[in-house]
């Protein structure tokens, strides 16, 4: 990310019909107001996809894209949501939390795992789900990947104890990879 004091931001979401040539008409009209993406998602949901980017720039930028993306949201039939934001300082967070699961699909499977990460206190930075049906409807799969991060880094053996169990609970099959940067800064006799 860019940090500075003349850069505004912005961040915007947009859903539509999925068709060729969309993302690229949004990002050259993104480039074309003098603004800049630093952070991107894009993602299908059935037949629609949606995308989330943040945006930098000079305020005449932002304002240019602020003024402009409804006119070429409303060409291009997308659902489009703007909103300002401000640099934001990086706090540290030594751990990071990597799972993936696979676990029969019902109700409240997610909320689960989500409830899992909120109750040791970790952010979650990114979720993936996706269903796989089976042969019979009730077969379904549910794969679930989600990436957190924590600045107490004292969660993360709390976390998989507890990650461990919820999978057995659900009969899921899960693997969780934690990274604690703290303890590689002091084993690199960084602190």
């Amino acid at each position: 990310m860019t940090a500075s004091l003349h850069h505004h931001y912005l961040v915007i979401t947009a859903l539509g019909a999925d068709r060729p040539g969309i993302v690229n008409t949004i990002t050259r009209h993104v480039s074309s107001c003098g603004c800049n993406i630093e952070d991107s998602r894009l993602a299908m949901l059935g037949d629609e996809f949606t995308f989330i980017m943040l945006l930098s720039g000079s305020w005449n930028a932002i304002t240019l894209i602020e003024s402009t993306l409804p006119l070429k949201g409303a060409e291009l039939d997308l659902l489009i949501v703007m909103k300002r934001t401000s640099a934001w300082p990086r706090q540290p967070l030594p751990v990071t939390v990597w799972v993936q699961v696979e676990v029969p699909d019902s109700p409240h499977i997610i909320e689960r795992f989500t409830g899992l990460f909120d109750t040791h206190d970790m952010n979650i930075a990114e979720l993936v789900s996706r269903t796989q049906p089976g042969e019979k409807s009730e077969n379904a799969q549910l794969f679930i990947q989600i990436s957190a991060h924590s600045p107490a880094s004292q969660n993360a053996p709390k976390m998989e104890k507890a990650f461990k169990e919820l999978c057995t609970e659900l009969n899921a099959q899960g693997s969780i990879n934690i990274v604690n940067y703290s303890q590689h800064d002091e084993q690199d006799g960084v602190s």
